[in-house]
């Protein structure tokens, strides 16, 4: 059984956190904001969209993060042409066994770049449907699980750019957040030009991180305690959604497990073991936005989620009851130190 104190070693696994970091931001310069919610969507056990136009660093992103873990990488070009089997892998008959064998698709690794995955027809997009939710793939009725960790980052042209479909809602929902890069600001740009200028810094880059220490960090993040008024709160912000005016379709129940996943995970980098309101009030936009259909006179006064998300963060309330932690409750523990939190302390372990 795991105790207290078992859990307070665990504090050395945040060097594990700033070792990826700093090699993700040696790639992506003056974005340590966009590097940040790729690690919380990482620990939290959830997938990354990343939205934005072409030449941003989307793609250098995705292959910065998963160069910089000690884990198996698989990339995927998404085409018009590319086929569900492309993805998921086909049986092919065996001659000399004189049987089908089951080959993997590239949907079998721990980290898979999906590069402009709405350039493929929604056909193929749903191939990745099973594998995001359920973590394993189903062919020919029989079911192949995939590794540990598993995270998809996608990315994505907006859908004005030519030869682009849109995502289904269903496969939006299956991304715990969306990110855009953005444009660099100038100082950024001209230090780019310096980084990159000769080689790009893609080629020397090594892991500084391994898969087991990845999976500790995981679960290191489901024992971040959360407090009630918390969970309320994360549900009234998704239930907000779904009677808001100006949207037609709202968040999902799985919404509120990822805003509360990646809740947890943002507190475990900001050293805590507990979680506040400010976790969930930062990841909002980022976890919510993209999974919200906008009615069509929103569209028509220009409202986009991201404001209707904002407005919503405004209007409900924010718990504001404090509790100073219990007298024997250690003032450091798991990921980070102790202290007051919101509602109650978590209990002791014994």
């Amino acid at each position: 059984m795991t105790t207290y104190d078992d859990r307070a070693s665990l504090t050395d696994l945040t060097a594990v956190v700033e070792r990826v970091r700093n090699s993700v931001e040696g790639v992506i310069e003056g974005k340590p904001e966009v590097v940040r919610l790729s690690l919380t969507v990482l620990l939290a056990e959830g997938h990354l969209l990343i939205e934005d136009v072409p030449g941003v660093g989307k793609t250098m992103l995705a292959k910065a993060l998963a160069r910089s873990i000690d884990c198996s990488v698989r990339r995927i070009q998404f085409t018009p042409d590319l086929l569900p089997s492309d993805i998921t892998g086909v049986p092919i008959w065996d001659q000399q066994r004189r049987d089908f064998e089951f080959k993997p698709g590239a949907i079998f690794a721990q980290v898979v770049i999906g590069d402009e995955i709405n350039r493929a027809s929604p056909k193929t997009q749903s191939a990745l449907l099973e594998s995001m939710e359920e973590r394993q793939v189903t062919i020919d009725g029989k079911t192949y699980e995939l590794p540990s960790p598993f995270m998809v980052v996608a990315t994505q042209n907006p859908v004005e750019m030519e030869g682009t479909y849109p995502l289904p809602e269903a496969q939006r929902d299956r991304f715990m957040a969306r990110v855009s890069v953005g444009y660099p600001s100038a100082e950024a740009e001209l230090q780019m030009l310096d980084v990159h200028g000769g080689v790009s810094p893609l080629e020397d880059l090594q892991p500084v991180a391994h898969a087991h220490e990845i999976l500790k960090l995981i679960e290191a993040v489901r024992e971040v305690y959360v407090a009630e008024p918390i969970r309320r709160y994360v549900v009234d912000l998704v239930s907000a959604t779904r009677t808001h005016p100006d949207l037609r379709l709202g968040a999902s129940p799985r919404a509120t497990l990822h805003l509360l996943r990646a809740a947890k995970a943002s507190a475990a980098l900001g050293g805590r073991d507990y979680a506040l309101p400010d976790d969930v009030q930062a990841l909002a936009v980022a976890v919510l936005a993209h999974r919200l259909l906008p009615t069509a006179q929103a569209q028509l006064n220009r409202r986009t989620a991201e404001q209707v998300v904002q407005e919503i963060l405004q209007r409900t309330a924010v718990p504001t009851e404090r509790a100073q932690a219990p007298a024997n409750t250690p003032q450091q523990s798991g990921l980070g130190r102790g202290g007051p939190g919101y509602g109650q302390q978590p209990p002791r372990r014994l």
